[in-house]
């Protein structure tokens, strides 16, 4: 087997928190043109800001598979990983957390912009250290760079959820377990945020801004957080250790532990990880790994070709599943866009048609287009069949009308959590067709409808998940407390005690007696309120006593002295 040649290219690795991305926009920034690939939408999205505030808005291009804003000349491309624009030639190229070409899903398109993808003047992958000797045997004469993490990261042990600190992150890998842990933080803490790999990128970011403006302390996630998201996190507690690949239940590598668990701390800002107290604790060589950054090195990177053959369906079936040329490599299993190919090939009419060149590569470009539901394979692959057909007729285009129909259906914004995340993930495959060249007459009215339709869903389903898993008003109380803000408290004629309007308590005499019937998380908010601002209250009261007549107090029983009826001293 033979080694690539050696271009002139570095690798910046590291765990999380090393500046790497920084590093690679500055560098960008250095030159007159450059590309960036990354594994997410979201983080593509807040680079693609970062760079427009630093070179302006029409020297910047942002391409994702669901956007694209391309001004007429950019200078800048800041992209996902799957939709570089690779034929634009750049001086600056960087690929970003290339260990992710060793995922079973996606890992094909990163290996091959580690082969393919580079820069005129400068090429940098960014990613974990586990890559490594893999990348140095791909390209011998690399410069590798190595980083240290700006903070240190701590194992803390399990701890119970109601007592887990400020600003922690709870981590599941379902969404049911995901929905019950937000449910027993609301109950315990007056709320959380919710983030999930599903949730639409708006959608998210709404969420973890209402995280980080401090509206909420606590956020329940998926290892959705666990890249691309940049949070004030002080502790990430594993509520599962155990997740769902896509094919099989297997335990999280030590990796990917890291990789989730490094979101805690910030910048300078040391962070800590564990467990929730239902699990066992983290085994001790996990922990030492994590806490020193020291991960197996990885051994194989995924591939598949990517010089398809065209002359027939069974030619580029057999140039999709050709073996890897280079040592390391080894062929991914079969991908989403495999399986439709499979299943479309297999109708009659498909198959007839899908023949010559230019038919066929139109047949793998709508067998490409995402199923973001991820749940319902022959409705999309039903889908794919019927978009094909109208391509390949002599019109060449999708039906007006249709469109219009199916969009239509989407823009509904009633329903439950789960049925508008179900419409978001549909109307952005309506968002990926709709910027596919050629298919659509009036593309931008389509993308902008796609846009709108989406941020609608959006903002719907933010406020579904705010009404499920945060009390507004015990959060608003938090938050208003830690700011040691003046709180609204009164006592009423009969002694009850309102903060903000909340029923806290009584006051008899000078004693607090607490509300017993209030959940535990909203029972400590509003305790804590209540002392607080009742300070001035029983300052009052003191001196009202000190200036009341004998005929006010009374003796009951035990030596107790009364006034008013209340008791306020003993003997």
């Amino acid at each position: 087997m033979g080694r690539l040649a050696a271009p002139v290219v570095s690798a910046v690795l590291g765990p999380t928190n090393t500046g790497k991305t920084h590093l690679a926009v500055e560098r960008m920034l250095g030159h007159a043109s450059g590309m960036i690939g990354f594994p997410l939408r979201l983080l593509a999205r807040e680079i693609y800001d970062r760079v427009v505030a630093a070179r302006g808005r029409g020297r910047v291009a942002l391409i994702t598979g669901e956007e694209r804003i391309v001004p007429p000349a950019p200078a800048y491309f800041v992209c996902t990983v799957e939709a570089m624009p690779l034929e634009r030639g750049v001086e600056f190229l960087a690929v970003d957390e290339v260990q992710l070409a060793a995922d079973g899903e996606r890992g094909h398109v990163f290996t091959d912009r580690l082969l393919r993808a580079r820069g005129s003047a400068e090429t940098m992958f960014l990613g974990s250290q586990s890559a490594e000797p893999l990348i140095r045997r791909l390209f011998p004469e690399i410069t590798v760079i190595t980083r240290p993490r700006f903070s240190h990261l701590r194992y803390a042990g399990p701890s119970k959820l109601r007592r887990l600190p400020r600003r922690s992150a709870v981590v599941a890998f379902s969404l049911a377990d995901v929905y019950a842990l937000a449910e027993l933080v609301r109950h315990q803490r007056g709320g959380t945020a919710v983030v999930l790999g599903a949730l639409s990128p708006r959608t998210r970011n709404a969420q973890v801004a209402m995280f980080e403006a401090g509206e909420v302390d606590y956020l329940v996630a998926t290892d959705a957080i666990g890249m691309g998201l940049n949070l004030d996190l002080g502790h990430v507690a594993f509520a599962a250790l155990h997740k769902f690949d896509g094919h099989a239940v297997r335990g999280l590598t030590p990796e990917e532990s890291a990789q989730i668990a490094g979101r805690a701390g910030r910048h300078m800002s040391d962070g800590t990880f564990g467990t929730t107290a239902e699990l066992e604790a983290l085994p001790a060589d996990v922990v030492q790994r994590v806490e020193q950054h020291r991960f197996e090195a990885l051994r194989t990177f995924q591939y598949r070709n990517s010089e398809l053959d065209y002359r027939s369906i069974a030619a580029l079936q057999r140039s999709l599943e050709a073996p890897p040329r280079y040592r390391g490599l080894v062929r991914c299993r079969e991908a989403d866009d495999q399986r439709v190919l499979k299943a479309l090939v297999h109708d009659p009419e498909i198959a007839a048609r899908a023949t010559g060149r230019g038919a066929v590569a139109l047949l793998w470009d709508v067998c490409r287009i995402p199923d973001y539901r991820k749940t319902l394979a022959e409705a999309h692959a039903r889908l794919l069949g019927r978009i094909f057909r109208y391509l390949i007729a002599p019109a060449g285009r999708l039906p007006t009308d249709w469109v219009a129909d199916q969009m239509a259906r989407l823009d509904c914004a009633d329903g439950d959590i789960d049925t508008l995340a179900v419409r978001t993930a549909h109307v952005r495959t309506w968002t990926y067709i709709s910027h596919r060249p050629g298919w659509l007459d009036d593309p931008e009215h389509w993308q902008a409808r796609a846009r709108a339709i989406e941020d609608r869903l959006s903002d719907a389903l933010h406020e579904r998940l705010l009404q499920r898993f945060v009390d507004r008003r015990l959060s608003s109380l938090a938050r208003r407390l830690r700011e040691r803000s003046e709180l609204v408290a009164g006592v009423a004629p009969d002694g009850e005690v309102l903060v903000e309007g909340i029923g806290a308590g009584r006051l008899e005499g000078f004693r607090f007696r607490p509300n017993l019937g209030l959940a535990s998380g909203e029972g400590r908010t509003l305790r804590a309120a209540a002392r607080g601002a009742l300070r001035h209250e029983v300052v009052r009261r003191a001196a009202v006593l000190a200036q009341a007549p004998d005929d006010a107090f009374s003796w009951g029983a035990e030596g107790r002295l009364r006034w008013n009826g209340d008791d306020v001293a003993r003997l």
